[in-house]
């Protein structure tokens, strides 16, 4: 027992870690968020809503410029102002938008928050556990390895969710008829929309590029239809 409680200390730690990481991300929302009450939007969040056979579909927006869409740990669908912003501008369409949320409702429907929980413990316990074996076999460099090795498992298994969650937009909008065409033409406009600057090593993305999730919902609506 005495062998096993510095690495129950380790993960005990990764855990309160993740707690206080949650707590502040919900304090943020709160304090930086409105409802989402949109005319452009609202109808296609009840066509959803009704699609998915669930009470009316609420989202708000989160008061930052950055444009993104967000599925918190307590459930709650966000876009940012950033997102509003261009929709406002003509840069986006509130179909577009509806996409958005489809993907982040799959986020929520699929569990992944509670099972990035899960995962935030693994990977950082992974990587204190090879920093402190690697740090004695190759001093100075073994925290480094540690490091990328974490890195390199949680950017595999957020793309591993995104393209659960893009999956399970594609199919939410095809039952509502809204269709995949926004969701696809989105992610044709995404690095632009959000000055997207040189993309890092393949290996450390968190997200797939929007080619390779574009042509996963087209192969998969694909084989939807043949069936």
């Amino acid at each position: 027992m005495l062998k096993l409680t510095p690495l129950i200390l380790m993960l005990l730690y990764v855990l309160a870690m993740w707690f206080f990481s949650a707590w502040r991300l919900h304090k943020e929302l709160n304090r930086y968020s409105t409802p989402l009450s949109d005319g452009r939007l609202t109808p296609l969040m009840d066509r959803m809503s009704r699609a998915m056979g669930v009470p009316p579909i609420r989202a708000l927006i989160h008061e930052v410029a950055p444009v993104n869409g967000l599925a918190a740990p307590d459930g709650r669908i966000f876009l940012t102002r950033g997102f509003m912003d261009k929709l406002d501008q003509g840069e986006v369409t509130p179909e577009e938008l509806a996409s958005v949320i489809a993907h982040e409702l799959g986020h929520v429907s699929l569990g992944h928050s509670r099972r990035r929980m899960i995962d935030f413990a693994g990977q950082n316990a992974v990587r204190m556990l090879l920093a402190g074996i690697l740090g004695r076999v190759l001093p100075g460099v073994g925290a480094w390895v540690a490091n990328i090795v974490a890195t390199a498992i949680a950017a595999r298994l957020s793309r591993q969710d995104e393209f659960e969650a893009d999956r399970f937009a594609a199919a939410l909008l095809i039952k509502a008829g809204i269709g995949t065409d926004p969701q696809i033409s989105l992610f044709r406009k995404l690095d632009t929309l959000t000055g997207a600057r040189a993309a890092p090593p393949a290996w450390a993305m968190s997200h797939p590029p929007a080619a390779k999730r574009i042509e996963a919902i087209q192969a998969q609506e694909a084989r939807w239809t043949s069936t």
